[in-house]
């Protein structure tokens, strides 16, 4: 790439949680697309591997190093279309005791317009265990007479250029974040965007703005605290480098948003990223509901304080942090008020749709009804549908794309038992399911594990995912195993067996 060639990002997707190639590596993907007026279409790939997760042995400067093989394979209809196998090294150090650093690679590859099946692999050359392998969907597509924004660089740190080189945009060296989760240690957010084809659209020398701001993700509030504006005049390629102080965003789900509006304020184009807060040390405020008034709406016929208060509950799966913590020290206290229920239920649906809040709550208690018939269950330990872990996933994230549903997995103890032709559970496994979305906010290939312990009832614990902010555990595969005869069934953390293959390759 030619000095100060401007580049086109679209943040296609991450995958985030850990990837793991055997028992040790332990890295974070992001890949993005991209688009050069001097180059075309490319992709780039940025990669964070966690040192402590590789093995480490003497090199020949007498030193420890630990280095990894990677593989990228791109096709296009069963044709290789751009292909990379590489090793990758960690920093040299004098001690193994204490590695606490992550080591980062970038990649680019030049793809036109398409659909590719993007695989990788990644293994450890310093051990013998088998690599890990995952295949990803991704579109290439450039409209030519349309405004874009690129995808939402994270930046961790950045510097002038003054070499050109993989890092190189815009005049800067940009050290990419390859996490959307932000902990409370880090209080600047920095990314970078630019936009495309304002002169072409809006013609030379037009004015134009970009806006950018934090929205809340579960009721879509716009934080006026975190929303800036930058006026800029139509070019080939515009940038926008920004940096937000996070010190006082509370903890929460949250979007990234960035706008390009015409001098008329129109929306021409947007773009987003799900981002990730824990600050625990900032507390929550919601909004003042004091004005709000609850005559002639829907909610001045909800009058009994205990349906207003099951249907107050039934919101927490789809609540922000701010709501939750509402509900738990307002709602639930002991002599509450009806009209302090009401105002709070009426502002609850009118921030997610000011124009008919009462069609958004209808839409929302069919679900809520549904998750009740499907994964709720009576009895003195009961659950409605909305308090299961499945219940509330399904509310949170809507239904999923598959599910593997699995009263038994034969490979956690090498044995299927049959009685008369019909599979009974296997003794090593509890039964299971593994949920799986295509895409779940801006995100690839997401899953859910849920277990079922207690096989007395039907309520299955969420006990993995790769959803950041939801539980995540490597060893999630030896949770299925159950103790019998006083022995516990092998499991594994790698991912393998009967059940790591329907998480790795979801039916």
């Amino acid at each position: 790439m030619k000095s100060l060639t401007f580049t086109l990002f679209f943040l296609l997707s991450l995958i985030s949680g850990n990837i793991t190639a055997g028992d040790y590596v332990k890295a974070q993907l992001f890949y993005s697309k991209f688009y050069s007026p001097v180059d075309g279409p490319y992709l780039e790939t940025y990669l964070s591997v966690v040192g402590s997760s590789v093995v480490f042995i003497k090199n020949d400067n007498g030193k420890f190093q630990g280095s990894i093989e990677v593989t990228m394979i791109f096709s296009k209809d069963g044709e290789v279309k751009s292909f990379d196998k590489y090793e990758l090294s960690s920093p040299e150090v004098e001690d193994t005791t204490n590695i606490d650093f992550n080591f980062l690679d970038q990649q680019r590859f030049n793809l036109s317009n398409g659909i590719y099946d993007f695989e990788i692999q990644i293994e450890d050359m310093n051990s013998d265990m088998s690599p890990f392998k995952t295949t990803q969907t991704i579109e290439i597509d450039f409209p030519e007479d349309e405004i874009s924004v690129s995808g939402i660089e994270l930046i961790e740190s950045y510097s002038k250029t003054t070499q050109e080189n993989i890092l190189s945009k815009s005049g800067l060296d940009l050290v990419p974040y390859v996490y959307n989760f932000y902990p409370d240690a880090i209080n600047h957010l920095q990314f970078y965007v630019e936009v495309y084809n304002t002169i072409k659209v809006l013609g030379e020398g037009e004015k134009f703005l970009l806006n950018y701001y934090i929205e809340n993700y579960e009721n879509k509030q716009h934080l006026q605290k975190f929303s800036r504006f930058k006026r800029e005049t139509a070019q080939q390629v515009n940038v926008l480098f920004a940096d937000f102080d996070i010190t006082y965003l509370p903890s929460g789900n949250y979007y990234l948003i960035v706008e390009v509006r015409d001098k008329e304020n129109h929306l021409k184009a947007s773009n987003k990223m799900f981002i990730q807060r824990s600050n625990p040390d900032v507390e929550p405020q919601y909004a003042d509901i004091s004005d709000i008034s609850v005559e002639n709406s829907f909610v001045s016929k909800i009058t009994n304080m205990d349906t207003l208060m099951e249907y107050i509950h039934c919101l927490v799966p789809i609540s922000s942090n701010i709501e939750m913590q509402f509900i738990k020290y307002q709602i639930d206290k002991p002599g509450a008020e009806l009209d302090l229920m009401q105002r709070f239920f009426l502002s609850f649906w009118l921030n997610r749709n000011n124009l008919d809040p009462e069609s958004a709550w209808n839409d929302y208690l069919i679900a809520v009804e549904f998750v009740d018939d499907q994964f709720g269950y009576p009895g003195k330990k009961g659950k409605k549908g909305y308090e299961t872990d499945r219940g509330h996933i399904y509310l949170k994230y809507g239904p999923p794309n598959t599910i593997t549903d699995r009263p038994f997995d034969a490979s956690a103890s090498g044995m299927t038992i049959n009685n008369g032709g019909v599979q009974a559970p296997d003794p090593g496994s509890v039964p299971y399911q593994i949920w799986f979305y295509y895409s779940l906010n801006n995100m690839a290939n997401r899953k859910f594990v849920f277990a079922n312990p207690n096989l007395a009832t039907y309520d299955y614990e969420l006990i993995h995912s790769n959803v950041p902010g939801e539980i995540q555990n490597a060893n999630w595969q030896q949770e299925l195993s159950r103790i019998k005869q006083g022995l516990t069934m092998p499991g594994t953390d790698t991912y393998n067996g009967q059940s790591g293959e329907y998480y790795n390759y979801p039916r």
